[in-house]
């Protein structure tokens, strides 16, 4: 039976947990994203070349378009070739055992599945017990029923389901309808994150970094991470990214591949590896500097409503890096960042120096964008 994966977890605030221990390792603390500061990293050149049409940061693009380009573009780039895509490969047949439990939970028929599965979990079979427990936490079936699926779950976990032993560690480690134990939560954490489970082994890093100060967790956790985010987990490759650049010691091919994981964090949707994107990019950190994509990278983390990114995409228009000068758009990025709690007195010096006509035009497209969203 193909094991459940729940992502009904808390992954995006522990990334906190991981800044933290890089700035606390690092003898010279990284330029994080979230510390904002400016994205300039040389002066205005003249004849700075505007913004190829198409491209994400084109000014004539609207709001509402710019949200649904692709990062990557690949499907829709053959399609305006006018080229052909090639035929989907056959899927492998499958010789396994069929579940018919975890077949009809799939096809939404919950009702019949809880039907099935109930009987196996009672009778011990610990994917059966995992998928109850699943269904009584969302109500799927069988009216939501918290604390029995924690009696679930904590039965699975006990015969070593991947999955179940995530849940039930979440569960341990809150202490939400069962008793609180630490020592028990990790340990079930550890197992589930040894036997294959992503989620777990991203949050048993974020364990081990938080039990272990300075490098010595940042190194214990990184196989962790790298085998969450081979896994697809976009907070596990964010972190990879993050330790290949700025942890010491660590091999020059692992080095090399800090930007490629942070770029599948990045069209992956997470808006901080957009952010980060965006930064590397201008900056040059992990390969060379693209100005123009790294505009591409800011703007798209700006438009999902990264205050970060509005605060430096503003200063990517005041001086024309990656687009042509438009202090309109810097304005209005800046009014959007400064609306959401983010001083920045460079920014308002710029701001209080335009034209009171230049300001009004800010504020309205400010506003435009708040209401569309």
């Amino acid at each position: 039976m193909a094991r459940m994966r729940s992502t009904s977890h808390p992954l995006r605030p522990g990334i906190a947990i991981l800044v933290t221990a890089l700035a606390g390792a690092l003898a010279v603390p990284p330029v994080f994203a979230q510390q904002s500061p400016p994205a300039v990293t040389r002066p205005l050149e003249r004849g700075t070349e505007p913004m190829k049409k198409g491209r994400v940061g084109e000014g004539e693009a609207s709001e509402e378009q710019a949200d649904d380009l692709d990062a990557s573009g690949g499907v829709q780039l053959y399609q305006r070739m006018g080229v052909t895509l090639p035929p989907a490969p056959p899927e492998k047949p499958y010789d396994g055992p069929i579940d018919e439990a975890y077949g009809a939970y799939q096809r939404g028929l919950y009702v019949t599945a809880l039907a099935k599965a109930l009987p196996r979990a009672e009778e011990g079979d610990p994917a059966a017990q995992t998928l109850v427990a699943e269904m009584v936490t969302k109500g799927l079936g069988i009216k939501r029923d918290p604390k029995a699926a924690a009696f679930w779950y904590g039965q699975a976990a006990e015969q070593g389901d991947p999955a179940a032993m995530f849940q039930y560690a979440l569960l341990l480690m809150s202490g939400r309808h069962v008793e609180r134990d630490k020592a028990k939560a990790d340990e079930f954490m550890r197992k589930a994150a040894e036997a294959g489970n992503a989620s777990a082994q991203f949050n048993w890093a974020q364990i081990l970094v938080s039990d272990n100060p300075g490098e010595k967790g940042l190194k214990l956790a990184l196989p962790f991470y790298e085998k969450a985010a081979a896994q697809g987990l976009a907070d596990a490759q964010y972190a990879v990214a993050q330790l290949y650049v700025y942890v010491s010691g660590l091999p020059e091919e692992k080095k090399s591949k800090a930007r490629l994981w942070l770029e599948r964090a990045a069209k992956a949707g997470f808006d901080t590896a957009q952010l980060d994107m965006g930064v590397w990019l201008v900056n040059g950190t992990g390969g060379e500097r693209d100005y123009e994509e790294g505009f591409q990278w800011m703007r798209i983390a700006a438009l999902r409503g990264n205050v970060v990114a509005q605060n430096k995409l503003a200063h990517l228009y005041i001086n024309a890096l990656g687009t042509r000068p438009d202090p309109v758009q810097a304005a209005k990025w800046y009014v959007l960042s400064r609306r959401a709690g983010l001083k920045d007195p460079e920014l308002e010096d710029f701001y209080l120096g335009i034209s009171e006509e230049l300001q009004k035009k800010a504020i309205e497209a400010a506003n435009l964008f708040q209401r569309s969203r």
